[in-house]
């Protein structure tokens, strides 16, 4: 199986072989990086004596955005809005929103040509209780209500950030352990993704919104974010991060068409593999977490996000008109250097060489490095095989880099490299064994194995 972006060349910001357009005209991945904005509430509770409040604030500060936008001459904006849980827990206050944000991107387009779509991210609940109850129960029916009740309320894109396997792959971050991990990904969230995205894809099928797409988020930042706080290797977050793509792969083989989520740092590896667009986050996501890979991130994004803000007053202005800002300001300059494919390489391989050298995170985001790889993981053919092959390889490109002095790391790290290259190469050939062997462990307790699929 070939991949849809093959030559390096073609592997660049704001181009995607299969674009998307959705809302008031928005092309996403046809030759312009869009900014995407997302924003939260400010630290407050959410309740029926609460609500009145909540909505005048998404109100607010989405009228705040759209002028801001306006006034910037953007060539469009994509707007996330990301439930809280209170708001998944009882849709109708999620769909509120929807309805909110909606309204004012349409008056928007009406007075002022703006071209936007507006993607709602519903957030997983399903591990509310535990162990979790992934295909059945009240939280899972909440969230199916969300999905539902979506296109109704004005969304133009549905996406989610999927916990399937969180139970498991949470101690094996938290400890380092690599075969386990790959258990969680491939043998429970892979499973999971491919329920969870068949029952999404009809829905939108059926109402008429895209299919976006998934997030590792949970697996992949988890790790990147407890590296960065230097609780575990670097190495391990990176060899996580390159292992979550055959999971988030498996919502695009069931029929998602894109954009993937901004928070899926896995989205060049998903570009590479399927042609669609994907979001990006990078150093102005820095309002919500902490990052060493700021830059390269954006070598090959089609919307450029902030991940989230809160709705707090800077000097200037509230928090989210500030990211608008920023991302308006980002996307003109990248938009700007691919007026030509040149510029477009140029700008993006600054962005590379900044970050690449600096930390095995960024590295296996290198679009050479994705390229590779994706390759490798392509041609398995199962998603634990995938997932095995994208560990591997991501091992050995790293190994590489530093056996050339292109990729600085310590001591410890590089010990930590060689731990989990033994570990990789002592995983079996047959799924089937890696999962008899868990399910013989105490780690069984934490899931039920029919919710993903599987006899005890």
């Amino acid at each position: 199986m070939p991949l849809a972006i093959s030559k390096l060349d073609d592997f660049i910001c704001g181009h995607s072989p299969h674009p998307v357009t959705c809302g008031h005209g928005l092309e996403i991945g046809a030759g312009k990086v869009i900014p995407e904005i997302n924003f939260t509430l400010p630290a407050m509770g959410i309740d029926a004596a609460t609500w009145p409040e909540v909505r005048q604030i998404y109100e607010k500060l989405i009228d705040d955005i759209c002028v801001r936008a306006v006034d910037l001459e953007v060539p469009g904006i994509l707007v996330e809005f990301e439930t809280l849980p209170a708001m998944t827990v009882a849709p109708r206050w999620g769909l509120e929103i929807v309805e909110i944000l909606a309204q004012a991107i349409d008056k928007f387009h009406e007075k002022h040509g703006l071209k936007s779509a507006l993607r709602f991210t519903p957030n997983d609940i399903r591990d509310y209780m535990a162990p979790s109850k992934m295909r059945s129960g009240p939280y899972f029916e909440a969230m199916s209500e969300a999905f539902e009740g979506a296109a109704a309320a004005g969304a133009d894109i549905l996406s989610i950030e999927s916990t399937g396997g969180k139970e498991v792959c949470d101690d094996a971050i938290r400890f380092g352990n690599l075969r386990q991990m790959i258990f969680g990904l491939a043998s429970l969230a892979a499973r999971d993704m491919d329920f969870l995205w068949r029952h999404m894809v009809e829905v939108c099928r059926r109402t008429n919104i895209v299919p976006g797409g998934d997030a590792a988020c949970a697996f992949g930042n988890t790790a990147m974010i407890l590296a960065d706080q230097k609780f575990i290797p670097k190495m391990f977050a990176a060899l996580v991060r390159v292992a979550t793509v055959p999971r988030s792969l498996v919502a695009y083989q069931v029929g998602a068409t894109g954009p993937s989520k901004d928070c899926s740092y896995e989205g060049p590896y998903l570009k590479a593999i399927t042609g669609i667009p994907i979001a990006m986050e990078g150093r102005a996501s820095a309002c919500a977490h902490l990052t060493h890979v700021g830059n390269i991130v954006q070598a090959v994004c089609d919307t450029w996000s902030n991940e989230s803000v809160q709705y707090v007053r800077l000097l200037s202005a509230y928090a989210p008109t500030v990211s608008m800002e920023h991302l308006a300001y980002d996307c003109r300059l990248m938009n700007t250097a691919g007026q030509t494919r040149e510029g477009a390489i140029l700008m993006r391989d600054w962005a590379v060489e900044s970050d690449a050298g600096f930390d095995p995170q960024a590295w296996v985001l290198r679009p050479d490095v994705a390229l590779r790889i994706s390759q490798k993981i392509i041609d398995q053919p199962t998603p634990y095989l995938q997932t095995r092959a994208a560990a591997f390889w991501a091992a050995e490109e790293i190994a590489d880099a530093v056996q050339r002095g292109r990729l600085a790391v310590s001591k410890r790290e590089d010990r930590w490299l060689s731990k989990m290259r033994a570990e990789i190469d002592e995983l079996p050939d047959d799924e089937n064994e890696l999962i008899e062997e868990m399910l013989a462990t105490p780690i069984a307790a934490k899931f039920i194995p029919a919710e993903y699929g599987l006899t005890a």
